[in-house]
């Protein structure tokens, strides 16, 4: 017998206690990072490996848009794309994050050419992109709703920056604020669809495993980081 969907207050609970549990803003590399303790050779790999997963949130989003049958959602969802990509006239999260790596010290040509992306973090965010990729689409939505807890640790990462890394110039922290305000109307557009869309008690548990999925592949990443920099 089928099992009954739950109601939307239940199942945004269900949600929001994945990330309660499991975001990786419990991860010790940002506890230290938060607190000061990391040195610059941490910070400039920190901002080098998660370039990598910058780049590849637009080619998730597409991937998102192209599996996904309903033009309403698909318009909802575009401006993601250039909101990373940037636009004509218009910087994205991408070059932001590029200026994140000079205000660094991390050299342009060395974020693009992704020389220093360590193999667990690229085996990680090639994970996320390929299962957005296969799985449906409300399901790779839900994946995305790591943003309902991103603001919090957005704002801690900012302060702890001007604080206690100020060797890093200021403008290179556009990226950080801009996330402040991006961050809750995305969550919010992303859990309104998964609400929407995930109606049945299977697509629900399906989209809590999801996003189960994706703070793990998050909490790996810096796994891969915080290992580097202890050798």
């Amino acid at each position: 017998m089928n099992k009954p969907p739950w109601s939307h207050t239940t199942f945004t609970a269900r949600l929001r206690s994945v990330g309660a549990a499991s975001y990786h803003n419990k991860h010790p590399f940002h506890l230290l990072m938060n607190a000061g303790k990391l040195n610059r050779a941490e910070i400039q790999t920190w901002v080098a490996n998660r370039f990598y997963y910058q780049v590849n949130i637009p080619i998730k989003d597409a991937v998102i848009i192209s599996n996904c049958p309903l033009r309403e959602v698909r318009r909802l969802w575009l401006h993601r794309i250039s909101d990373h990509d940037g636009a004509q006239g218009a910087e994205g999260g991408i070059e932001a994050w590029l200026r994140l790596g000079a205000a660094c010290g991390v050299a342009r040509r060395e974020l693009v050419a992704q020389q220093l992306v360590l193999p667990g973090v690229r085996f990680a965010v090639d994970a996320y992109v390929n299962f957005t990729r296969r799985e449906p689409w409300p399901i790779a939505v839900a994946s995305s709703l790591t943003e309902l807890f991103a603001p919090d640790l957005m704002a801690k990462r900012l302060a702890a920056f001007r604080r206690h890394y100020r060797w890093v110039k200021s403008r290179g922290l556009d990226y950080f604020s801009r996330r402040l305000t991006q961050a809750p109307r995305d969550s919010g557009e992303g859990l309104e669809l998964t609400l929407q869309y995930c109606a049945t008690r299977e697509m629900q548990e399906a989209a809590v495993r999801a996003l189960h999925f994706k703070c793990d592949l998050l909490w790996a990443m810096l796994d891969a980081i915080h290992a580097k920099g202890r050798r």
